[in-house]
């Protein structure tokens, strides 16, 4: 599941579909990083990080290092070029799927937005636990956005930027294909894996904690009032997953 903020949120802006899920989910991980005391002096490792909107997040709040990793070649070099600008020798980012990453730690603090949901077996799913967790050092944190199971087809996410189209059954966890109502909408698929089954995976790779929050939505404004909140709030895209190693 890829949820791309730069690029989505682009074309959101040229478009009637607002991105109220990526919105509440930049609410949420600012609301978890400042209860842990913000990330300063902290190495960070933002996986599955795009184009390094979190990573540069990370980097603003004021970590020693921060390390962006993500499968796909372009979006690590759009990411590479835009720090190229800034002169910043603590930020670096890498080409890499979360199975089988080099060690590139150890780290304080790990962030990632949805990739837990493009495992496509059991088997795989926790490999990529088993393999953020030797990127921490004990006591590291993960802070992980995932999409909540179960909505579709009782949910329209319309509203918020997303609509779930179809549920397959297939395999060890329901494959579900939507698009984001960007402007043309943009296709996507992701697996259906349960907050149960997240948790599973955590705990056999060693995380010693598991826990989830709901989601957080912005302050209220001119464009999406209290009554839109609320709306959301009642079923979110998404919640966050937290584990402590």
């Amino acid at each position: 599941m890829r949820f791309p903020y730069d690029t989505t949120g682009e074309r959101h802006a040229r478009s009637k579909a607002a991105a109220a899920f990526a919105a509440a989910d930049h609410h949420t991980l600012h609301g978890a990083l400042d209860a842990l005391g913000g990330v300063n002096g902290l190495d960070a490792l933002d996986l599955a990080c795009g184009y390094g909107y979190i990573t540069r997040l990370l980097v603003r709040g004021g970590a020693r290092r921060a390390v962006g990793v993500d499968p796909c070649a372009e979006r690590i070099a759009r990411a590479r070029a835009h720090e190229a600008t800034k002169d910043r020798p603590n930020v670096e980012y890498h080409v890499g799927e979360i199975p089988g990453l080099p060690g590139l730690g150890p780290f304080d603090l790990a962030t990632a937005a949805y990739p837990f949901n493009e495992a496509t077996d059991r088997t795989r799913l926790h490999a990529v636990f088993r393999a953020v967790r030797t990127q921490l050092r004990p006591g590291g944190r993960l802070l992980a956005i995932v999409p909540n199971a179960g909505a579709f087809p009782r949910v329209d996410w319309s509203p918020y930027g997303v609509r779930i189209l179809d549920r397959l059954p297939a395999g060890d966890a329901p494959l579900l294909k939507a698009h984001f109502l960007t402007d043309p909408p943009e296709p996507f698929e992701f697996r259906e894996w349960s907050h149960a089954d997240l948790a599973e995976a955590a705990v056999e790779a060693g995380f010693g904690t598991v826990g989830w929050q709901p989601n957080r939505t912005p302050p209220p404004d001119a464009v999406r009032d209290e009554a839109y909140w609320t709306a959301y709030r009642a079923w979110p895209v998404s919640s966050l997953m937290t584990c402590t190693a």
